[in-house]
Formats: structure tokens, C-alpha cells, sequence
């Protein structure tokens, strides 16, 4: 039914082309408002970055370059008011300003990744950074255009897969490869554009990564955790055994090796990995609009750092998985050139997921299955004195299958239909936004018949959100501006129907199907400075929930009256609302020093901070510390030189359940060379990544006492576009 869909809007939207001027293609490498990095097209309004209401940034370019990981989270975790889930270096997914999971919409070139990543924190998500020609993060109220699960914020990586333009020469070819030595990674990628005539231009790419395990600068185990084991292998605490790169303490229940597990260090066992991905594209592309498809495949294979057991009777597993996802897109534009009507943009995507989380021995202990289909057409106002806005439709629709050992949900249907529009009012230096959306949600569980532990039924929600927001600029180049919203958010299937263990995160997990809407209110501040010499991007903002969806570990009796007659051995978590609060700052200002030989240098430093509880609860877990991070570079045209500090503070506000978190400073360095000169793309840039090999854990990391950060990390990356 879901591909039937997307090949009616496809054979739609086909008929619509002839409608397309006859003249000659676009060749400019981008529409005249796209050029620049500080282009937001993510927006349905495109405009400059300094010009959105809520926090926004993009990493494109040499940036993206010099940032790109194997995983999104990790590649933007250096952003303002971003972290990353760090599930060891496979699975990684963005944390934005404390938010992350059902809270956070990761789309590839406007729409969903289609996968199971939202599910939990080891599974990893089906879109590939090598392959990205640029990444945008919306923060804020902006992001709910793309769903009311996106109140945390966006993560849009766009590509090339569907091409945009006529190449000027008739051909583009763009590639990167990488090394980094902590986890003896490399990676190659590639895409080419072919004019073949006529404006259809034709698109191929591919990427190939692999790694080993991790190398990690001390202990695996964090020292309260490593203190554990060593009493419960009857050793003192100082006690330096040490079984280096060996990779023991992988047996289960009473035969475990507790001294072992403490001495694990070095390297991650576990945590290699094999990616690749490749796609095809066409696009046919004239004056009066484009037409485009795209066929993909994402295949990987991967470990997961061990959840090591510290104490009698916890178990331990060492869990790979092997992830495969086929994928088709769609996306055109219509010039319309209306009075009031702009043009028409229509995206859709529909994808085939599974993936197995295999045993030591290879065999299937459960099986993941998604299958769905996302879409969403706009309707672009053409600018009527100052007044200009875009309103449009969203479908989307999973199915969603677990079988197998820990089927912690049952299969299950979720459908999702909203209406959305943004309207922006510029007065010269005032501007005012507002935007609405209105989405029905169905969220149907179908268990099978030996399933009787599961829900069978079906919710159904309204939720209605809302913003309005205005700017005034102040001086030249320098914007003030206060936003408010309203939002309501449908619980996900995985907050209403969880019942079942889940190795993953160690927790049996159980939902609650009587859930009602979340609900907030949210007030953000922002100012955008940008001058020639210096700029200053700054947003502060507070969030007040009701209906607040939130995970607790609670008694075991609960799980055990959840699911009689099964034997629970993990701890038991049970979802729950309550009244919550978020506030928080995020800025990033930098500052030219001098001009030196050619040279400009450049001070550079941003900073986020981030306070989030549960009313009457205490605080939300794996909430990001404070965090610092100062940058100074050295810019030329064949080269330029960078060096950054970042430091996260401790984090000691934490949960019953949770362990605070050390402080750590990381020293990073890098040299990039152009070496055909400023006019030419091609880059080499040599990197050191946290040079001193300091041990750091991330907060936000569910594995964070058990699997630390990458320690010194020597990369070379070299990337070029002809």
C-alpha cells in the first residue's frame, strides 16, 4: 500500500512536467538564494541564517569535512546546543539542547530516515554523513513544520542523491576519503552528476567504511563501575589487573569474570564495523521546475560496546547488528509564478528497514522490521509586499515489527496526517512569524495471539501546535528577537505499548496505552550579530511541559504484574507524565584578531547549557553539562591552521538511577592545505583529536560508564569536487 502510494504521487506529479518551460536548463551551481553556507533550506521558507527566529546552525563545506564521523551524532557533536547519545562508535544519535529519542526528527534532504533509530539509542541511524553535502540543525519552534515529535529540534543531512542543478560542464564528481587512527578507520565515498541532454541529469554514488575496535584511553569501565567488579571479584580497589586488548568477560550469570571486566582497557572489544551504501539518481531539470527520483541501499554491519556486569547476577552480552535498509525518494518543484502562488514542492520517500541483532555464534536472537512511507507537498506564497509565507500537507506511515528473544513492543501501525503552514510579515527592520500545524496521529497495536502480555487496540490523538514570534533589528547586521509556542505531541508506540526486555539500554521496559498528549509552552530569545570583523549568535529559552512523557525506574513488581509467568531479570523501567521544566543557553561568537601575512586570525568560542526536572520527580536523565569550547585559527587561501579546547564540566544532577559524570578537556588541532590554490575545492586536511588522550564520557550516553569516548585520534581526510 505504501509504495502504491508513492508511485501514484510520483506518476502525479509526472503529468505535471509538461507544464515545465521548454527552455534551457539552470546551470548555476545553486538557485540565486541558495548560494552561501548561511542559507537555511531546510526551512520551507528559505532565508539567511542570521534571519531565523530560533537557534539554527550549519556545518557544510571544509567544516563538515574536518567534523565528519562515521555516525551524524558524533559529526555535529561539536555544534552549539548539540550533543551526541554515544552509544559506543557505531550508533550515535544528536542530542539537542537535552532532548533526544521521540523528541528529535533526523531526516535525510527533508524527510525521515525511515529506520528504528528512534526505538532505542544502540540502534543506528540509516543515513550516512559521507555522503552529505551539507547538515542543518533547527532548534526551537521553527522545527514543528516537520512534526510535533521534532519539539526537541531537526537534524536535516542534505545530499546531491536527487540533483538539483545542471552541472556547468556537463559533469560533477565530489568524493572524500578518511583515516583515523583510533579505531584504524577508513572510509571512502564518491558521487557524480552526468548531463545527458535535454535537463535530465543523471546521479551515482557510493561509500565504503570500515573500522576495528575502538582504542579508549584508559579503562573501559568508569571508576564507581570498575569499583564494583573489583569487589565483587573479592580484589581491592587499586587493583591494576589488567588484561590490556584482550576481550574477556563475555560469559553470562554466575560465570562471569568480575576481575576481568575491570581490567578491560585500551580498546573496546566489540565495536568494529562495516558500512557501505550506494544509490542512483536522475533528475529532470528545466526553467519552469525539476522532477526528480532516487533509489538507495544502506547495508552495515556492527558491534556494540558490552554492557559489562559488575555485580552478581547481572548478565552481559556482546550484540552486533547487521542493518540493512532499500530506499526510494522523490522530489519536485513547480515554478508557479502566480500572484500569490510562488511554486509547489512535493517530497516523498518510502523504505524497507530490517535489521537482526546477531549473537556471538551469528544467529538471530531478534529481528527489527520497518516499512514506511513519508511525504509532504507546500505550497510557496510569492512575496506581496513584504508578506510571504508556505503552507502544506504531511503523511507518514509505519509499520513496525520485533520478534524474537526481546520483543519489547508488539507489531504495530502508526499514521500520521498534518496540516502546517508559516507566514512571515517584513517591515523593514521588524519582522514578524507565525505558524501553525495540526496533526491526527493513530497508533494501532496488533499482537499476535501467543502475545497476550501486549496491548491490542488502538489511540487516536489531535494535536494542535503553534508559534508567534517577531525580530527587530537593532543596527545594521544585528537582530534581536522573542518567540512563544504552544505544541502538543502524540506519544509514540514505543511509550504506549513497551512491555518486554530490552538488552539494549538493560531495562525491562513497559509503556503505559492510557497516555494522554504532551503538552508545552516555550518562550526563546534570540540575538544575531554578524559583521565583517566578529559575529555573536546567542538563544535562551525555557520550556514548561504538562503531560511531560518521561522514563522511571520503578519497583520490579510492576513489570512482574505486566507480564506474569515470565522470569525479569533486568531492572524495570515504566514510563510515565508528569510536569516538567527546560531552560537553557546556547551562544557562538567569534572575532577576527588580526590580519597577519595573508593570513586571518580568527578567536572563535560558543558554549551551551542546559537544566531540565521532572516537577516533583528530581532531574531528567542524561541531561548535557555545561559546556565550553574556544577555537583559534589562522585562515589563508592555499592554508589554514586551527586549534580548540573544549571542556564539559561535571555533571552530578542526575537521577536514582543514574552515576554523575567526571569533567573532561579535550585539545584538538588540525592543519587544512588547498594545495591547487584558493579556487580549487580540493582539500587535505590532518587532524589530532583529543591529543592529550584524556578518558571522557558523555552524560548523555546510556553506556557512558561503560564505553568512553575515542582516545587520540590522528585523522587524515582529503576531499575534492571537479
Amino acid at each position: 500500500m505504501a509504495k502504491a502510494l508513492f508511485l501514484s504521487g510520483l506518476s502525479a506529479l509526472a503529468l505535471a512536467t509538461p507544464v515545465l518551460a521548454q527552455t534551457a536548463p539552470p546551470t548555476d551551481p545553486a538557485p540565486a538564494r541558495d548560494r552561501g553556507r548561511d542559507i537555511v533550506i531546510t526551512a520551507p521558507i528559505r532565508q539567511s541564517e542570521a534571519d531565523v527566529l530560533s537557534g539554527t546552525s550549519i556545518l557544510a563545506g571544509e567544516e563538515l569535512s574536518r567534523a565528519i564521523r562515521p555516525t551524524i551524532g558524533e559529526t555535529l557533536a561539536r555544534l552549539p546546543g548539540v550533543s551526541a547519545t554515544s552509544f559506543g562508535p557505531n550508533a550515535s544519535r544528536p542530542v539537542l539542547r537535552g532532548f533526544q529519542g521521540e523528541r528529535i526528527r533526523v531526516l535525510s534532504d527533508g524527510i525521515g530516515s525511515i529506520d528504528a533509530s528512534n526505538t532505542s539509542v544502540d540502534h543506528a541511524v540509516a543515513i550516512n554523513p559521507l555522503l552529505a553535502d551539507r547538515v542543518e540543525v533547527l532548534r526551537g519552534p521553527s522545527a514543528l513544520l516537520f512534526g510535533s515529535s521534532a519539539v526537541g529540534g531537526v537534524v536535516n543531512v542534505v545530499d546531491t542523491r536527487i540533483p538539483r542543478t545542471v552541472p556547468e560542464n556537463g559533469y560533477r564528481l565530489s568524493g572524500i576519503a578518511t583515516y583515523g587512527s583510533a579505531a584504524n578507520e577508513r572510509s571512502i565515498s564518491s558521487a557524480a552528476d552526468v548531463a545527458v541532454g535535454g535537463g535530465l541529469v543523471l546521479h551515482a554514488d557510493g561509500s565504503y567504511l570500515r573500522t576495528g575496535n575502538l582504542r579508549i584511553p584508559g579503562y573501559a569501565l568508569s571508576p564507581v563501575q570498575r569499583a564494583r567488579a573489583l569487589a565483587s571479584a573479592g580484589l581491592p580497589v587499586e587493583d591494576d589487573h589488567d588484561h590490556g586488548d584482550d576481550d574477556h568477560g563475555h560469559d553470562h550469570g554466575d560465570e562471569v569474570d568480575f576481575a576481568a571486566n575491570a581490567g578491560i582497557r585500551k580498546r573496546l572489544p566489540n565495536t568494529a564495523s562495516e558500512t557501505w551504501n550506494a544509490g542512483v539518481g536522475a533528475s529532470l531539470i528545466r526553467d519552469g521546475g525539476s522532477l526528480g527520483i532516487s533509489y538507495s541501499h544502506y547495508d552495515s554491519l556492527y558491534g556494540l560496546p558490552v554492557r559489562y556486569a559488575v555485580a552478581p547476577g547481572q548478565e552481559q552480552e556482546s550484540p552486533r547488528i547487521s542493518l540493512k535498509q532499500d530506499r526510494f525518494d522523490l522530489r519536485g518543484e513547480i515554478e508557479a509564478g502566480g500572484s500569490f502562488i510562488d511554486r509547489i514542492r512535493i517530497r516523498a520517500a518510502t523504505a524497507d528497514y530490517t535489521h537482526a541483532e546477531l549473537g556471538p555464534d551469528g544467529d538471530i536472537h531478534t529481528r527489527f522490521d520497518t516499512q514506511g512511507i513519508e511525504g509532504r507537498a507546500e505550497l510557496v506564497q510569492a512575496n506581496r509586499g513584504g508578506w510571504l509565507g508556505a503552507s502544506g500537507v504531511q503523511y507518514f506511515h509505519r509499520r513496525f515489527d520485533v520478534a524474537g528473544e526481546e520483543a519489547f513492543l508488539p507489531r504495530n501501525d502508526t499514521s500520521q496526517v498534518g496540516l502546517f503552514t508559516l507566514q512571515q510579515f517584513n517591515m523593514g527592520p521588524f519582522r514578524a512569524e507565525a505558524g501553525a500545524r495540526y496533526e491526527n496521529t493513530s497508533v494501532e497495536a496488533r499482537p499476535g495471539l501467543a502475545n497476550t502480555r501486549f496491548f491490542n487496540g488502538q489511540r487516536t490523538f489531535d494535536a494542535v501546535s503553534g508559534s508567534l514570534g517577531a525580530s527587530y533589528e537593532v543596527a545594521p547586521d544585528i537582530r534581536i528577537g522573542l518567540n512563544g509556542s504552544r505544541t502538543e505531541r502524540a506519544p509514540a508506540a514505543e511509550e504506549l505499548y513497551a512491555n518486554g526486555p530490552h538488552a539494549g539500554t538493560q531495562a525491562y521496559e513497559l509503556g503505559n496505552p492510557n497516555f494522554r498528549l504532551e503538552k508545552s509552552w516555550g518562550l526563546e530569545a534570540t540575538l544575531h550579530a554578524h559583521r565583517d570583523a566578529w559575529s555573536f549568535d546567542a538563544s535562551a529559552y525555557y520550556n514548561w511541559f504538562s503531560n511531560y512523557i518521561y522514563e522511571n525506574q520503578v519497583a520490579p513488581a510492576a513489570c512482574a504484574a505486566a507480564a506474569p509467568g515470565e522470569d525479569i531479570d533486568l531492572p524495570c523501567f515504566q514510563f510515565a507524565q508528569a510536569d516538567a521544566r527546560y531552560y537553557g543557553l546556547e551562544a557562538q561568537g567569534s572575532l577576527r584578531l588580526a590580519t597577519i601575512g595573508g593570513y586571518r586570525i580568527n578567536a572563535d568560542l560558543l558554549g551551551d547549557w542546559v537544566h531540565a526536572r521532572v516537577v516533583n520527580q528530581g532531574p531528567v536523565p542524561r541531561i548535557p553539562p555545561l559546556r565550553l569550547l574556544g577555537g583559534l585559527e589562522a585562515q589563508g587561501d592555499t592554508a589554514s591552521a586551527r586549534v580548540e579546547v573544549e571542556h564539559s564540566f561535571e555533571q552530578d544532577r542526575v537521577t536514582t538511577f543514574e552515576t554523575p559524570t567526571d569533567g573532561f578537556t579535550l585539545v584538538n588541532a588540525s592543519v587544512s592545505l588547498h594545495p591547487f590554490g584558493a579556487a580549487n575545492p580540493t582539500t587535505l586536511i590532518l587532524s589530532g583529536n583529543n591529543l592529550f588522550d584524556v578518558t571522557a564520557r558523555r552524560h548523555a550516553s546510556v553506556l557512558k560508564d561503560f564505553a568512553p569516548l575515542a582516545g587520540r585520534d590522528l585523522r587524515a581526510t582529503l576531499s575534492f569536487r571537479l
